[in-house]
């Protein structure tokens, strides 16, 4: 078990790999940490490290995680509010030089980006995130160092403040999912329907004559193969438009419209909140892109199949799920296959 860090709503605790974020499930807790319990987050899979001032007397230590790789987060967009982010946690700021302690620690355990490996400067941090609160041999009142590599270089790597990439470039997408996706919910109510997934190979919507619009009531209850989706898009219940979409490889015409296109459920009227819709919209993302990354059998290696493939990958890539790298490296191991 490695140092831990008790905030408001959660606690971190820093393993030789990882960093264990775990939720306090009482009556005050946001909603979303609750289902969420506990997530496993490798240091890999994080861009920087940032404290800033919160309100009413704290602090805010924020994790950013890298791009690509927290489904969570990739199905959110942007969109969680500021109290759901499950990255950041609050404290007191009586414990602000504890803070600045393991915000500089966890720094030292992040993989430096070869773009920002020679950056020089610390950043423009700002008061609450200078380089300042360790000299390298050991925390505030004799807490030793939390392990890892050698510091040198890396704070300076990753001294911005609040961008997320740091001070020395863009730091690389993740090329697949390094946090595993929530456990739960598989299954929700929308305004609309009913929505579950089981856990692995497809995802169904079952029709409410109370919600669901008569285009969806024509096309009848819907199950998809999660091998026949490309993405999905998540639209915060907190918006006029919130919305559940799957989307499909085959790139079709499709309504502009939600309540008209049967891949997709409508929130709305207290259905489909953030903490039973975005897990569930998480798990489905993680289970399309394992599917994407299956590997292929050789007897299926022909022309065809291949020429499939990337025409998959394509689709992924128009889609906005694949990086141009990604996309040019891939396609060019499937044309060596041929």
């Amino acid at each position: 078990m490695g140092d831990v860090l008790a905030g408001i709503h959660a606690a971190w605790e820093f393993e030789s790999d990882a960093l264990v974020i775990r939720f306090e499930r009482g009556i005050r807790t946001p909603k979303l940490y609750q289902v969420l319990r506990e997530r496993r987050v490798p240091y890999e899979a994080l861009a920087s490290v940032t404290l800033t001032p919160g309100k009413r007397g704290t602090v805010v230590l924020h994790a950013v995680p890298r791009p690509g790789a927290d489904p969570l987060m990739e199905a959110a967009a942007g969109q969680l509010k500021e109290s759901s982010d499950p990255y950041r946690l609050v404290l007191p700021t009586d414990r602000e030089t504890l803070a600045e302690y393991y915000r500089d620690e966890l720094r030292a355990l992040l993989p430096p980006e070869p773009e920002a490996a020679g950056a020089a400067g610390h950043g423009a941090g700002g008061p609450y995130d200078g380089l300042d609160a360790l000299d390298g041999h050991g925390g505030p009142d004799g807490h030793g160092g939390l392990g890892g590599p050698d510091r040198s270089g890396v704070l300076d790597a990753l001294g911005g403040a609040e961008d997320p990439y740091g001070a020395g470039g863009a730091v690389a997408p993740a090329e697949r999912f390094l946090v595993a996706p929530p456990s739960g919910p598989l299954s929700f109510k929308a305004y609309d329907g009913k929505a579950s997934f089981d856990g692995r190979a497809e995802v169904s919507f079952r029709w409410f004559w109370t919600g669901a619009s008569s285009e969806k009531w024509k096309a009848g209850d819907q199950t998809f193969s999660v091998r026949d989706l490309c993405g999905i898009e998540w639209r915060s219940p907190d918006v006029f438009d919130g919305h559940l979409r799957l989307l499909a490889r085959d790139g079709g015409p499709r309504p502009t419209q939600p309540d008209h296109d049967p891949a997709s459920v409508v929130f709305g009227l207290g259905y489909g909140l953030v903490h039973e819709s975005l897990p569930f919209a998480a798990a489905v993302l993680a289970a399309i892109r394992s599917s994407d990354r299956a590997p292929v059998p050789v007897g299926s290696r022909t022309p065809g199949a291949v020429a499939e493939r990337i025409r998959h990958l394509g689709e992924l890539h128009r889609a906005g799920l694949v990086t141009d790298e990604e996309f040019s490296t891939k396609k060019a191991e499937l044309l060596a296959e041929l």
